[in-house]
């Protein structure tokens, strides 16, 4: 009854249910976890968004919202597949506008994190979160998260990347807190409800995020050190030297150079045979 009432109400193009088409949603990122859903809702429009809240609400349906799916811990799958849909945002994918004059940019909430960075770096601009999964995550995902990245250091955490949200609200309205106003004190700022909710509050369709100029030089030194506080030193070394200059400081013990060794066996180790890492 929910599969043909979800149908006549959105119709084929927006609803999948075919175990087939609907099993890639299903699967955990690293394919060990497989659940059931009830149907995978693919909107094309934030009004598509829109209209399946409404429609998922009518019919008293659990709303579980799913980005690129690349969390660990099953936060985009289902848990009580007879009364729940997946959301994907996966065709909300277009990058709406670029500002380069201004630094800012309007993506949807399906844009993959690199093609984002990819389009801006051909205006000469820069977007800064950098994580593993960049490839594959969604922008959507990105905010309800809060991801913070490899460059948290120096920009912070998907929080301190954005200037405004559009947001589909639980009773289906669509919130438009879109400005890219820099100086704006207009009181409780809205959109930090919805950064790292996780979609528990409204499904972010889209966003407005804040670019930076592409940096002309980078510069990057693999360090040996004895022991954690030795790398504790030399990481307040380093930041007082560099200012906010620095973007990232990463700590690696020996095991996860040995790992990599063991999933690469020709790769090279980048320090001297005669070194001797912690750990």
């Amino acid at each position: 009854m929910y599969l043909l009432r979800l149908t006549s109400i959105l119709g084929d193009d927006l609803v999948l249910v075919d175990p087939a088409q609907t099993e890639r949603y299903c699967r955990d990122w690293m394919g060990e976890v497989m659940v059931e859903c009830l149907a995978v809702l693919r909107p094309r429009t934030t009004e598509d968004v829109a209209r399946s809240v409404r429609a998922c609400r009518k019919l008293g349906l659990s709303i579980v919202p799913q980005g690129g799916n690349t969390g660990l811990v099953l936060g985009g799958l289902p848990d009580y597949p007879a009364g729940q849909v997946i959301f994907s945002l996966e065709r909300l994918n277009r990058i709406r506008k670029i500002e380069s004059a201004d630094f800012s940019a309007i993506v949807e909430a399906g844009c993959i994190l690199q093609t984002v960075k990819d389009a801006v770096a051909e205006k000469g601009l820069f977007f800064p979160l950098a994580l593993g999964a960049q490839g594959s995550c969604q922008i959507g995902g990105n905010l309800s998260t809060n991801a913070g990245g490899l460059n948290v250091l120096r920009y912070g955490m998907m929080r301190e990347q954005i200037f405004g949200l559009e947001v589909v609200l639980p009773d289906g309205q669509i919130w438009n807190g879109m400005s890219v106003l820099r100086k704006d004190n207009r009181g409780v700022d809205l959109k930090h409800f919805f950064i790292g909710a996780e979609g528990t509050l409204g499904i972010v369709t889209a966003a407005a995020i804040k670019l930076l100029p592409k940096s002309t030089k980078i510069a990057t030194a693999l360090i040996a050190v004895a022991s954690l506080w030795d790398a504790v030193s030399i990481y307040g070394l380093c930041r007082s030297l560099c200012s906010d200059l620095m973007t990232a400081f990463e700590f690696m013990p020996r095991s996860a150079l040995s790992l990599a060794k063991e999933a690469m066996p020709t790769l090279d180790s980048p320090l001297p045979a005669n070194t001797r890492p912690m750990y």
